[in-house]
């Protein structure tokens, strides 16, 4: 297991719960017509083709962030506004809420992404709540993961505390990044007449900083710096 993600793992305190996600984080499978389907590591997927977490590592930082605004979250309810919330359930729920995306995407020559034969007949809410189900998740956990869209893009509203802070965490950390990914690609366009593609998060705060400190001259060269450091293509 990636070990950002064991960590993550180590807050759920109830032990039962704790062992059925880690064997999903070992065995992120999925059975449908009697055929297996697995997807790429998940240290390697993205967690998003285009606008947000495109990118290599993407899955792994949108997990790890989402978790971590969620569990921001849960402590200003508990100390602020003196609500109860379950962790257990929401840091289940956002380790878990995207963990058959990569089942949904496969690598081009170009090193872009596009969806997989499973994801054109599956959306990856579909096969990780199907899925929760056969492995007997408590009902609690599988709402806050069905939930994570939201009433308007996906099935049904959060209706728990629980499932509206995953969902509040996910689209903050969505929008955060595929925001700085927007403009990171916007800057070196405008600065060199060509997009850079495939941008880590790592990248695309480069740029943007660069742009606040240096100006165009200094997106330019960061723009350049990025791609001196890239293998070149063959």
């Amino acid at each position: 297991m990636h070990p950002q993600l064991e960590k993550l793992v180590n807050k759920i305190k109830d032990e039962t719960l704790r062992e059925k996600v880690t064997q999903f984080l070992e065995n992120p499978a999925i059975e449908v017509g009697g055929k297996v389907y697995t997807g790429m590591p998940l240290d390697i997927s993205p967690a998003g083709m285009s606008r947000h977490h495109s990118y290599p590592g993407g899955f792994i930082e949108h997990v790890v962030a989402t978790t971590e605004i969620a569990l921001n979250l849960c402590n200003i309810i508990e100390r602020i506004y003196h609500g109860k919330v379950d962790r257990d359930l929401v840091v289940s729920g956002t380790i878990l809420h995207d963990i058959f995306k990569p089942l949904t995407y496969q690598v081009e020559e170009n090193g872009t992404y596009r969806s997989t034969p499973l994801a054109e007949r599956l959306d990856h809410l579909t096969l990780i709540v199907s899925e929760m189900v056969r492995r007997d998740f408590p009902l609690d956990l599988i709402h806050v993961v069905c939930a994570h869209h939201g009433g308007e893009a996906g099935p049904i509203w959060p209706r728990t505390i629980e499932a509206l802070v995953c969902h509040l965490a996910d689209i903050t950390d969505s929008r955060l990044n595929g925001e700085v990914l927007r403009a990171a690609r916007y800057l070196s366009r405008e600065a060199t007449g060509e997009e850079l593609d495939m941008v880590s998060s790592k990248e695309a705060f480069e740029v943007v900083h660069s742009k606040v400190v240096e100006g165009w001259d200094g997106v330019k060269k960061t723009v350049e710096k990025i791609r001196q450091k890239r293998p070149r293509a063959p």
